[in-house]
């Protein structure tokens, strides 16, 4: 992996790109021109543009350990509130969101980022879900997780519908009575 400063510049470079420009345009050459870096220093720790934007995208979601905070206020109702509307903002982010469509888009045709992206964001994110389900008592953490993500994602994901901040309520009051009932 590259060093720190470098992946820095890099990680800085390709979100200024992904915002400025149409994902699809952005280019090898263009990350590393815009980061004053040359290709193969790229080359070296990142196969592809994909990779790189996983690879900022990673960086943005997680500690530096890699694992995911989900509240803990003795409130379930109320920490997954707040887990929904932090998940919200980082979706709808204006630098965040095009990045994290461009990784979505580039997903679906490469495997091998797909397995990186289940393996480091989703699964960490699911699983520090269904851990704090699992404290609270709630039955089938891990398909409770599922739920709750799915559909903020499913939302995001194809512009269905605004994020209103009565949606996020009484989505985790639907989930918690799904889950209850299930």
């Amino acid at each position: 992996m590259a060093r720190e400063k470098t992946r820095t510049k890099v990680h800085a470079a390709v979100v200024a790109l992904a915002r400025d420009q149409r994902v699809g345009a952005v280019t090898m050459e263009g990350i590393a021109a815009r980061a004053g870096v040359s290709k193969q220093t790229l080359y070296r720790s990142w196969s592809s543009t994909g990779e790189i934007l996983f690879d900022a995208l990673l960086t943005r979601s997680t500690d530096e350990d890699g694992s995911v905070v989900v509240p803990n206020s003795g409130d379930l109702a109320g920490d997954l509130r707040a887990l929904g509307v932090g998940m919200i903002a980082e979706l709808t982010d204006p630098d965040h969101e095009r990045l994290l469509r461009a990784v979505t888009a580039e997903l679906q045709s490469d495997e091998e980022l797909a397995t990186q992206f289940r393996e480091l964001l989703m699964a960490p994110q699911l699983r520090a879900i269904s851990h704090r389900l699992n404290d609270a008592g709630v039955p089938a953490p891990d398909d409770v997780a599922e739920l709750f993500v799915g559909a903020i994602f499913h939302r995001w994901l194809l512009r269905s519908r605004p994020f209103r901040s009565e949606w996020i309520a009484a989505h985790v009051e639907r989930t918690l009575a799904g889950a209850v009932l299930g």
